[in-house]
Parts: structure tokens; sequence; C-alpha cells
């Protein structure tokens, strides 16, 4: 009976021993389960906190390649800036050179115009120390002529001006009233005194130095400005005409050197004659029959030498 008892004691004995051991198991799958949440949460943690790093770092480096971008397009910027101004500085310097090689053209130029003007200078002056020679050749002519032609009407009605060596007929004398056809009487008046004057002035001695022989015509203020133009040409194209007809004194070798030389023109009342007082002094009168006129004159190259010799000096 106490054995059985006893037995009964150790199997309960036994059977509390092993619900003991049961729960020291699940407390310590719990212990573990709690562990392994631990390590989870603490590995969660750590790759949480690597992960904000990981991101801090990649933040940190996105904002520098960011900076190193801008920094690249500042010196991309600075890059083209340094070579506008290269390029400018280039063309500058080409445009220098230009105006530089531009100047040494002028400078060439302006020297060959400066040898060119020296060039006309002496020409120049080589022309009018010809001229000026030519002068001294002729000085005296005028007056040589003047007086041949004083000398040759001595015995003449006819006077011959002191002062420019012309003579004037009077066209009452030569023409009709409002006529340019000579009379008659004319006739033999011009025939007489024309071949006289011209003889004179076609000798060898004085021909070469006559650049012209200018028949003139003129009238009165009576009448129309163009009229009396018409009027004044016609009267000394008469005389010419008169004076290189061969039957009228000329010979045909003066009719041909006469002709090289002649000229007419009507100078209608521009260069009227005035009447003067008792003292010889002119008035504001026009004396009608003295501007009635045909005048007979010359002019000598020695005029055209003072013209060439002002048109040197001018230039």
């Amino acid at each position: 009976m106490m054995t059985k008892n006893r037995r009964k004691r150790r199997e309960a004995f036994e059977e509390h021993s092993y619900w003991q051991s049961y729960s020291d198991m699940m407390a310590a799958l719990l212990l573990i389960f709690v562990l392994i949440i631990a390590i989870t949460l603490a590995i969660y943690r750590q790759k949480t906190v690597d992960l904000e790093q990981s991101q801090n770092s990649l933040g940190i480096a996105r904002q520098e390649l960011e900076d190193a971008k801008k920094d690249l397009e500042d010196a991309r910027a600075d890059l083209e800036e340094y070579r506008a101004a290269i390029e400018k500085s280039n063309q500058e310097l080409a445009n220098s050179l230009a105006e530089l090689q531009q100047a040494y053209a002028d400078a060439a130029l302006t020297q060959d115009e400066l040898n060119k003007a020296y060039l006309e200078i002496d020409n120049a002056r080589n022309e009018l120390t010809a001229t000026q020679k030519e002068l001294q050749d002729i000085v005296g002519i005028r007056t040589d002529i003047i007086g041949a032609l004083q000398s040759a009407f001595n015995n003449s009605a006819m006077s011959v001006d002191a002062q420019t060596g012309s003579i004037t007929f009077s066209s009452d004398v030569l023409f009709k009233y409002n006529s340019a056809a000579l009379s008659d009487d004319s006739r033999s008046t011009l025939k007489e005194i024309i071949p006289m004057y011209l003889d004179v002035l076609m000798q060898d001695q004085f021909r070469e130095y006559i650049a012209e022989i200018i028949i003139e015509g003129h009238t009165d203020t009576d009448g129309t400005y163009e009229s009396n133009m018409e009027l004044s040409y016609n009267r000394a194209y008469s005389v010419a005409r008169f004076c290189m007809d061969p039957r009228n004194g000329l010979t045909e070798d003066k009719i041909e050197q006469l002709k090289s030389v002649l000229t007419v023109n009507g100078r209608s009342f521009s260069q009227p004659i005035y009447a003067a007082d008792a003292q010889g002094n002119p008035t504001d009168q026009v004396d009608m029959a003295a501007s009635r006129r045909v005048e007979i004159k010359f002019r000598l190259k020695e005029d055209e030498m003072i013209e060439k010799i002002e048109e040197v000096l001018r230039q």
C-alpha cells in the first residue's frame, strides 16, 4: 500500500516536472524571439541610419555635381569670353595692320604725288622761262608796229590810234543810214586805206607776232540791241569781204595770210562814244555819229603770252 502510494507520488512528481520543462522551453523560445526581434530592429535601425547617411551622401554628391556643373559652365563662359576677347584682339590687330599698310601705301602715294607735283612745277618753271624769253623777244613789237603804221599813214587823212594801233571808219562814210552795203564812195577810200594798213601788219618782221586782226562794227543807241547787233556785224562783214577781194589791193598770198587771223565782230551799241565838253572831258551824252563806226585793230601774241603766264601762275 505504501509502495503504491509512493508510486503515485513519484508519478505525480514526474508529471509536474515535465510541464516545468515545457514552460522553460517556451520562455526560452520567447526570449529567443524577442532577441531576434531586437536584433532585427537593431539591424533595421542600422540599415535606416546607413540609408539616411547614404541619401545624405548622395545629396551631397549631387550638390557637389551641380556645383561642378556650374563651375564647368562658368569656366566655359569664361572660355568663350576669353575666346571672344582673343578674336577681337586679332581683329583689332588685323585692322591695325591694314591701317598701317594703308598708311604705307598712302605715304608712298603721297610721295609719288609730291614727285609728280615737283615735276609739274619744274615743267611749269621751264615753260615760264620759255614764255618769259618769248615775251622778251616781242617786247616793243606793239610800239614798232604802231610806229610803222603811223609812218605809213603819215600823209593820210586816216589817223592811227597811238595806244592800240587801230583805225576807225565812220559808218556814215561807208554806209547809208541803217544799211550794211558799202557805198560807191566808200570803196575808193577803203581801197586806199585797207591795203596800206594790212600790208604793215603782214610784213615778215611783224606777221609772226600777230595773233588776230579784228574788224569790229559798232552802232549808236537808236533801236534795239538785237537789231543793232545784226547791223553792226553785217557792216563789219562787208568790210571784211571787201578786204578779201583781190581786186581791192591785197595779193592772193596776203589774203590767205589774212584769212588765218581775221575775226569779224558785231558789238551793237555796247561800246558807245560819249561826247566831250569844252575841256575835252567825256560826258554822259552819247555821240551818235561817232558811235556809228567800223574799227580795224590787231591783237598780238604777247597778249596770249600774258594770259598763258597768268594761267601758269594760277596753277
